[in-house]
């Protein structure tokens, strides 16, 4: 009796046992995100980056020179993405396309699990999963099945280490460094964790007393430049510093792809109710920052401002720049722990296990036909073409199918003076510039937008065919015997 009596306490506590917030997030994310996984693969880029993982696993080694186009063949170009692609490649040889959604989705919902978990450490877990979830919906346009989503997990445990540094008055751990090593490895946007780096070292300095400052500095200068080093320890060294800063300069072919065009307020959306909001919230509450705090904050928001695709940072870091100081101010605490049995939490696991498992055997998850231009290609083969001017668009799908590309995602091997000359020639703001490209390239076949002007011009020249079209793309060939 007595060692009954003894035991039941030990398995009461095992099915109660404790289950926070972010738990819930995190199946909750990757259940969403996979329920739209096509939209996961919504991007042309994607193709191309699984290729180049395919590339690197089949040759054991990492690309020097291009070897997808005929417009820039043999010129210098590195993969600073190269582990992640590796792992969207493997991700697809296992699953095929339900793998790269479900890697995707798994980082993508780690990462909010992480957002609630750090908030939960003072805030209430339902007002941590609520900007939790503000932040997922700000995000979701640029949660793709591509590198800077396997990055964003490491981005977060970054960015609360050098946060809970800078308010302990302490430098950060060196234990740090590896994670940035591992970022510089997985995507260029590494350069933004020293960024990180530099804004929270002026916290310190500003949360630091007087007579603490000079020794603390010398720690955050010693540890910014451990992490510098950190960024070069990949398979192209100081290489992949340089890549990435090409990318940030490619001046005004940047405002041509869309995810590096400005914010818009023309139309209301949930970016700019998300800004008024804030902006309310903070002159009703007379809410108080930091001056580091607040520079960190104009700084985010001036970069979600400028390009699209840093409105993930702003809604990711946004709450972290603002957590201590918001609860402190409004003496917010974390309160309550939500409860559930361990037993239906592991059924919920295995559960969303088995369905990733069943999607994948059924191959329900794929790209959307609109990057996937598969009756084009295929015509454009049994023509037997050989040197295709494409859209930006097509580039991607063009490598999957093995054929030579004109452009594609890769701007900075393209650069500026490229890619503006052939958004020119395209629109026919530079007709004669569209007509020498097609003489000087050795063009025998345009594949285009039917809303790419350069598409109906082609109707009218002597010497040009429709191949194909249809809603989504317009093929054209020389005609036999011009």
């Amino acid at each position: 009796m007595s060692a009954e009596t003894a035991t039941f306490p030990r398995a009461k506590a095992f099915v109660t046992a404790e289950v926070p917030a972010w738990f819930w997030m995190a199946c909750g994310v990757y259940a969403l995100l996979l329920i739209l996984g096509d939209r996961l693969l919504a991007d042309s880029d994607t193709y191309w980056q699984i290729a180049v993982g395919r590339w690197i696993l089949d040759h054991r080694a990492l690309p020097s020179v291009d070897i997808y186009s005929f417009t820039r063949a043999g010129e210098p170009w590195i993969s600073s993405s190269w582990l992640a692609q590796v792992l969207f490649a493997k991700a697809y040889d296992l699953s095929g396309w339900t793998g790269p959604a479900a890697l995707a989705a798994a980082c993508a919902a780690a990462t909010f699990a992480l957002l609630t978990a750090i908030l939960s450490r003072a805030l209430p877990p339902i007002y941590a999963s609520l900007v939790a979830l503000a932040a997922l919906v700000l995000s979701c346009g640029h949660l793709l099945a591509r590198p800077h989503v396997l990055a964003l997990p490491i981005m977060m445990v970054w960015a609360n280490g050098l946060m809970t540094a800078s308010e302990r008055r302490e430098a950060p751990s060196f234990w740090l460094l590896p994670l940035i090593a591992l970022w510089a490895n997985l995507h260029g946007g590494f350069l933004f964790g020293l960024v990180l780096a530099g804004a929270f070292a002026l916290d310190a300095m500003w949360n630091a007393l007087p007579a603490q400052r000079p020794a603390l500095a010398l720690r955050w200068v010693a540890f910014g430049i451990g992490a510098l080093a950190a960024c070069c320890v990949t398979p192209y060294g100081w290489g992949s510093i340089l890549a990435s800063l090409r990318i940030l300069g490619l001046g005004e072919l940047l405002h041509l792809i869309s995810e590096w065009l400005p914010a818009s307020f023309g139309q209301i959306d949930a970016f700019g109710i998300t800004i008024l909001g804030l902006i309310g919230a903070a002159l009703y509450f007379r809410a108080r920052l930091p001056l580091p705090r607040i520079a960190l904050v104009l700084g985010l928001l001036h970069m979600a401002l400028s390009h699209a695709r840093n409105l993930e940072l702003f809604a990711l870091l946004l709450p972290l720049a603002v957590l201590t100081p918001v609860a402190t101010q409004f003496g917010l605490r974390a309160s309550g722990v939500i409860r559930l049995k361990v037993a239906p939490a592991a059924i919920l696991v295995a559960g969303l296990c088995a369905w990733t498992s069943v999607l994948a055997a059924r191959q329900v998850i794929s790209p959307p036909p609109t990057y996937s231009p598969a009756a084009a290609i295929d015509a454009m083969k049994a023509h037997n073409v050989e040197r295709v001017l494409n859209d930006l668009q097509f580039g991607g799908y063009l490598i999957w199918r093995q054929m030579p590309v004109f452009v594609d995602g890769r701007a900075e091997l393209y650069g500026e003076t490229f890619g503006m000359n052939l958004a020119r020639a395209l629109q026919l703001r530079d007709v004669d510039g569209f007509l020498n490209l097609l003489k000087t390239q050795d063009i025998d076949a345009v594949m285009l937008d039917p809303t790419t002007p350069a598409s109906k011009l082609l109707d009218h020249i002597e010497g040009w065919q429709r191949l194909y079209a249809d809603e989504r793309v317009v093929v054209h060939v020389r005609a036999a015997g011009s």
